[in-house]
């Protein structure tokens, strides 16, 4: 059976008017981008952005803007940012914030495509914050969504982690623990402490409230899907840029991106994970390619039954270990290291978790301790200690996810890619099989190095000598340890003896049955 025939990629976004929530984001920079450079023909492009830090919506777009993953837009089509407009907003509040009734109207009037990408993705988030910012803020949106004339795909990121009770992901709508607008009503009522006290038995299974808060979330996309062409599409763990706009891009320091950069930095010497499980990491630039198809795809297959849902992932195709990406690290660390490192970085995961807590003590905590003993003793402000919590504390967090075996279904991308032409294809690449794993954890490397610790190529050389420094003293801190071990264990040894011979020489003296002068006698 042939694939229905639609208009193409280029053709269908020719002259339309798009919409995007959460463009500053890390999900939201890449779509824009290339939305910018691959789709030439879009006419406007409206960007929600609210006030943060004191910074003027205006003024946060031509942050965005100077970013040098738009280097290759300002070079090949300069003119394609006079089509961003943006719209100064907030989804959390009523009307997403649009105050001028001017623009809303205009807004309503010419989006065709809207992505709503706006999220905070923090996992300690309390339960309220998430619910007013994620699940709130998407019930907005598709109230927003529902007024506008022509809209013809609404596309909603989730999250393939917001489902975790399920041994397999299907690419289906499930059903929310709670309906949200009773839920809403609830967690208004309380006070938030009291809140605070009832969010573990809220939240359930899940692992914690940013992925409680997107399953309600999927639950009135789901919900609207009866009035509006939506889709759910589910990225698993977000990671560093494939190919696009650079390799190795990456701007945050959420899971292994994080986890990479305390071991490459030699803070991070043990971590709880099952090394044999499946890492389901989705390049960012293949995320965001799948939400330009979805669009594409949702608009022209219009589906009759319930949202268009999409697992953008990896394992079903192109399956990869937790111990493979750990030692693709440690091989390309040492190739590439980063500048000041604190330790050779010579970590090792832990399959048991009381073995992982030990080494926490013993070469996490107490090191740290002693790290800041000696900056205060150098008139120098301490700092490992609360680097040490904070990574401990993410580190919590993402062993969730490491520790157990995920399964997830992605079949429906495949099959949307196949109705693009073979050039369309190759642009707008979604295909999980043309990741090399160990090039791509070495570009993500290059990618913390250059984006995130601001090193360029150039330390390379300096950062290279002071890794070798830093392996020579820790095989020298090695041998001082066992020899220590060592002299500790003669002493033993010695005293033991010793105490054995005095306590012989006690009993001879004091033995009962002789007489006082026999004992006097023999000294």
């Amino acid at each position: 059976m042939q694939p229905p025939k639609y208009p193409s990629l280029a053709e269908f976004y020719q002259g339309r008017t798009l919409f995007i929530t959460g463009a500053t984001g890390f999900m939201g920079k890449i779509l824009l981008e290339k939305l910018l450079r691959s789709c030439p023909e879009v006419e406007c492009i409206y960007l929600l952005m609210r006030a943060k830090r004191g910074q003027q919506p205006r003024s946060r777009l031509d942050t965005l803007l100077s970013n040098p993953i738009f280097d290759e837009v300002r070079k090949m089509r300069p003119e394609a940012f006079s089509k961003l407009r943006v719209v100064a907003g907030d989804v959390s509040e009523d009307g997403l914030g649009l105050k001028d009734p001017d623009l809303r109207a205009e807004v309503l009037a010419s989006v065709s495509v809207f992505f709503h990408c706006a999220a905070c993705v923090r996992f300690d988030m309390t339960l309220k914050y998430a619910l007013t910012f994620n699940t709130k803020g998407t019930k907005r949106v598709l109230e927003f969504c529902s007024q506008i004339e022509k809209l013809e795909s609404l596309v909603y990121v989730s999250t393939s982690y917001c489902h975790c009770d399920r041994d397999v992901l299907g690419e289906e709508p499930y059903e929310a623990p709670f309906e949200p607008e009773k839920l809403f009503q609830c967690i208004d009522w309380l006070q938030d402490d009291l809140v605070q006290l009832i969010t573990p038995k809220l939240i359930g299974n899940l692992p914690n409230t940013y992925a409680f808060s997107k399953s309600l979330c999927e639950k009135l996309v789901t919900d609207a899907s009866k009035v509006m062409p939506v889709a759910i599409a589910r990225p698993s763990i977000v990671t560093a840029a494939l190919n696009e706009p650079i390799p190795g891009y990456v701007d945050n320091l959420n899971g292994p991106t994080g986890l990479l950069l305390g071991a490459g930095k030699g803070v991070l010497r043990s971590m709880h994970c099952k090394p044999a499980y499946k890492a389901d990491l989705i390049p960012v630039d293949l995320a965001c390619n799948g939400l330009i198809v979805i669009a594409w795809h949702l608009a022209n297959a219009r589906p009759e039954h319930g949202p268009l849902v999409v697992n953008l992932t990896t394992t079903e195709r192109n399956a990869v270990s937790w111990g493979e990406i750990i030692e693709f690290g440690r091989k390309n660390i040492y190739k590439y290291p980063f500048s000041g490192g604190v330790w050779w970085p010579d970590g090792s995961i832990k399959n048991s978790k009381l073995a992982h807590d030990l080494c926490v003590i013993f070469f996490h905590t107490i090191p740290a301790y002693m790290i800041d003993c000696l900056a205060v003793l150098c008139r120098q402000k301490p700092f490992m200690v609360n680097i040490q919590k904070r990574l401990q504390g993410g580190l919590d967090l993402l062993q969730y996810y490491t520790t157990k075996e995920w399964n997830f279904t992605n079949k429906k991308i495949v099959e949307i890619s196949e109705q693009l032409t073979q050039d369309e294809r190759e642009c707008f690449n979604t295909d999980v099989k043309s990741i090399q794993w160990e090039t791509y954890v070495r570009d993500m490397l290059l990618g913390i190095r250059k984006f995130i610790l601001k090193d360029d190529n150039s330390t390379l050389p300096a950062a290279r000598r002071h890794m070798n420094r830093l392996y020579w003293l820790d095989r020298g801190f090695r041998v001082f340890v066992l020899l220590m071990f060592f002299w500790m264990l003669i002493s033993s040894f010695g005293l033991f003896n010793f105490a054995q011979e005095e306590s012989f020489a006690s009993t001879t003296c004091e033995a009962p049955s002789e007489p006082l002068g026999v004992c006097e006698s023999a000294v």
